[in-house]
């Protein structure tokens, strides 16, 4: 009997990773295939990884009172895991994009302080390791706000501190380190990036990831400009460069803050999830895997959660399926080189809103659709 291991990421807007497991998972089972299946659902650093984990390393969550990105008091929950030696922080849980409203989005403004409050909360656990998820941000600060609630101190020409982060960076002159909590630096950092972009340019935080949240085009020179004078800054006072580090744009340069003040380790989101939550031992119970997300393209090779697990499967010789809402119409070598087939899940042509709307159910028909398909494969004869 064929043993089907689902491990999608989440489906933007529309599903978490778990609900598309299960919605595959439904189709394969309402189709005439005898088979046997596993839910595995995959998070490559972005908004709901720690959930994921927290869930399968069977941690336990502690709800705590933080800020918002705009600092509104809010609840915000992490996870320990390990027997307690190690928190595990979404940063979208305290600074994230989704808790606020449209309107309410401002870059320039929007700050991680919450962020870092979790973590100061996780050191007063004892832990000697915080894992971050970075993805679904509302800020672009350079971490500014995590590690000001750390202690850290950013300072104009007078030695006043700056006010608004990360809006007055452009008046940075110096950087107070006397007070930083000096537990974090006993700890290991581990920040899971999903993205692999770098601090500055026309590819860094800013141009990239500003519009996202909110800004402008005038805006987002503004913020690569701050970006800039806090990288200058902290090169002279650290010897780190925050523009030099490789997935230092993620959350909007929080990643390169944390790895110039924090001796962080920026790490590929997929990678280090697959391998923390032990997905080769269900590798070796699979037949045929199935991955997806919303949009499976060019960009996935970057280091997107199927990317990741596709690369695990094809070292383990498996066929791999992946299922998206938007699959590349002309013949993608790349891509067929992890991929053996793309199914695009859409039924009939839609706008993306209902089309958002239908994901599960789309999901669930595409794979009993599969299901049926592999029902008229023969057997291998002997």
């Amino acid at each position: 009997m064929m043993h089907i291991l689902i491990s999608p990421n989440a489906f933007k807007h529309s599903l978490n990773a778990e609900e598309a497991a299960f919605a595959i998972q439904e189709g394969l089972r309402r189709s005439k295939a005898g088979v046997t299946t596993e839910c595995f659902p995959v998070a490559d650093g972005g908004d709901g990884t720690a959930t994921l984990i927290i869930k399968k390393c069977k941690g336990t969550l502690l709800d705590v009172a933080v800020h918002d990105a705009l600092g509104r008091p809010i609840n915000a929950v992490f996870g320990l895991i390990d027997n307690g030696a190690t928190a595990v922080i979404e940063m979208a849980d305290a600074s994230g994009i989704r808790l606020l409203k449209p309107e309410e989005l401002n870059p320039l403004r929007a700050n991680s302080s919450g962020t870092g409050e979790m973590i100061r909360k996780a050191l007063d656990q004892g832990v000697e390791k915080i894992i971050i998820g970075m993805g679904g941000s509302a800020t672009v600060d350079g971490g500014t706000g995590i590690l000001r609630a750390l202690g850290v101190r950013f300072l104009a020409a007078n030695g006043n501190e700056l006010a608004i982060l990360p809006k007055d960076l452009r008046d940075l002159a110096t950087i107070d380190l006397s007070a930083l909590d000096e537990r974090i630096l006993k700890c290991e950092v581990i920040v899971l990036c999903d993205v692999d972009n770098m601090l500055l340019g026309n590819q860094g935080s800013a141009a990239v990831f500003g519009p996202q949240k909110g800004a402008s085009p005038d805006e987002v020179k503004k913020l690569d400009q701050a970006l800039n004078k806090l990288s200058g800054v902290v090169l002279h006072h650290t010897g780190r460069d925050m523009a030099a580090i490789k997935y230092g744009g993620t959350a909007g340069g929080a990643a390169a803050g944390l790895y110039a003040f924090l001796n962080a380790r920026l790490v590929n989101g997929i990678d280090h999830f697959l391998s923390l939550t032990d997905f080769n031992s269900s590798l070796e119970r699979a037949d045929l895997v199935i991955t997806g997300e919303g949009s499976i393209d060019a960009q996935t090779l970057q280091g997107k959660g199927p990317f990741g697990v596709a690369y695990r499967a094809k070292l383990k010789g498996l066929p791999v399926v992946a299922f998206a809402g938007k699959v590349p119409l002309k013949r993608n070598v790349n891509l067929q080189a992890y991929f053996d087939v793309l199914m695009p899940i859409g039924n009939q042509p839609d706008d993306l809103t209902t089309a958002l709307a239908c994901t599960a159910d789309n999901l669930t028909r595409t794979a009993e659709t599969l299901g049926n398909m592999l029902v008229l494969m023969p057997e291998k004869r002997s």
